[in-house]
């Protein structure tokens, strides 16, 4: 039997699981809080007779493990976390949960404005599928829930906290890892891309440091509002005039802090700089710009001392394996037809996703697996039709991490359910 036709026979009922998706998405957990989402996951599997449900991986992280005779062992992951967004969809389901983040220790509005929630419940409904069909497919089926990717976290915690260690966690040493995500494109599409599909990304603190005073005495004190106001305009720069145009780099300045009340000039300003890039040389370059162009602005303001670096995050580079993700994009191309986009355009975003392969034991005694990485749409078909031939997609099509990103509930649920078990099955024959 082919895949579409175990699809068709053993997919369940999608219903329980869209009220998973949406109980998930009105009560959403911030990065390193995702107790939930892990609860969630952990029920459903151990339901499934056969799964070895392991727990607490690096934080909320687990695994289900179903062994199924000699074959190949495919990982499948679901990340869980949601942002630090307030929304405003107006849905039913709307999260109207605050959490007081363990990064900083301030309540903050939580939501799941990325779509970690759809993974989840596609990826349960997954698990059932593929559980139901085990006569058709043979070989080991790891999932895996990873938390706090947002802060690329988790995937690093997951493996320091002995993931593929045999005397802890002992998840079997994949063949090859899988994963997705849903994103802004008309729901019941599918995207592939072999080779480089999401940029790196790095983020940091930087505090600029100055002399604090009375307002009405700016010459007894050196601003950092106006150092910090000075790097910013200068950061627009870097790409602009100092990336060849025919490569790609993004810098956003996406969080400003300093002071307390307008008749006091701070002693401080933080700043929170996001870069991404997608060539190894040009991350270095960008990277080295921003630090000169911070340190030179300080010491052109008279800054009393050094800036002070924070590296927040870290995401790799997203690089699909090129025979892995040629097999899985036959398999698509064979179940969704022109759904299927084999050219898929490069992401902005980024993932720590890769780490889950990049840093996973090989046969070979050394560290590596092949991974494949990919995208499925999740906005209303017929809005996306209509905002295409006005020519507003940019305007109309909420992206991820905007308080108004919402996926709709179907088509987008089934296809990430089907595109999943399609994808593992091409792996376990």
């Amino acid at each position: 039997m082919d895949a579409t036709k175990v699809v068709e026979s053993f997919r369940p009922d999608l219903t329980p699981y869209e009220a998973i998706y949406r109980n998930l998405h009105a009560h959403p957990g911030l990065s390193l809080q995702e107790t939930l989402a892990a609860e969630t996951a952990a029920k459903h599997l151990r339901a499934l007779e056969g799964f070895d449900v392991r727990t607490n991986i690096g934080g909320t992280g687990l695994i289900g493990i179903l062994k199924n005779g000699e074959g190949k062992t495919v990982i499948v992951r679901a990340d869980t976390d949601a942002l630090p967004v307030e929304e405003l969809t107006g849905l039913e389901y709307a999260s109207k949960v605050r959490e007081v983040d363990v990064e900083d220790q301030i309540e903050k509005p939580v939501m799941h404005a990325c779509g970690h929630d759809m993974h989840i419940a596609s990826m349960l409904a997954t698990a059932t599928t593929l559980h139901g069909c085990q006569e058709h497919w043979k070989g080991t089926l790891v999932v895996l829930f990873q938390p706090n990717e947002e802060r690329a976290g988790g995937a690093k915690a997951m493996i320091a906290d002995g993931l593929y260690d045999p005397k802890k966690h002992a998840c079997p040493v994949p063949d090859v890892v899988l994963g997705q995500h849903v994103m802004p494109d008309a729901a019941g599409k599918v995207g592939t891309r072999p080779g480089l599909i999401a940029s790196a990304a790095d983020s940091f603190r930087v505090t600029v440091f100055g002399r604090g005073g009375h307002a009405s005495q700016p010459h007894r004190t050196i601003d950092p509002v106006v150092i910090a106001a000075h790097i910013i305009v200068r950061l627009q720069t870097v790409v602009s005039r100092e990336v060849d145009p025919r490569d790609s780099a993004v810098v956003t300045v996406g969080s400003v802090q300093a002071g307390m009340t307008e008749n006091i000039i701070a002693a401080f300003a933080t700043i929170k700089i996001n870069i991404r890039t997608v060539k190894p040389a040009t991350r270095e370059k960008v990277l080295s710009a921003i630090r000169r162009i911070v340190k030179a602005e300080c010491e052109a303001s008279g800054s009393p001392q050094e800036p002070e670096w924070v590296s927040t995050s870290s995401f790799p580079f997203t690089v699909n394996d090129n025979e892995a993700t040629a097999t899985i994009g036959e398999a698509f191309t064979k179940h969704f037809g022109d759904m299927h986009n084999p050219s898929s355009t490069l992401l902005g975003g980024s993932e720590d996703f890769p780490i889950l392969a990049t840093e996973a034991p090989n046969k070979q005694g050394g560290k590596g697996v092949p991974y494949c990485y990919w995208t499925f749409g999740g906005t209303d078909p017929t809005k996306w039709k209509a905002a295409e031939e006005k020519g507003t997609l940019e305007h109309d099509v909420p992206i991820n991490h905007s308080a108004y990103f919402a996926p709709v509930i179907q088509p987008t649920l089934g296809t990430g359910v089907d595109a999943m078990v399609v994808a593992a099955l091409s792996f376990l024959k």
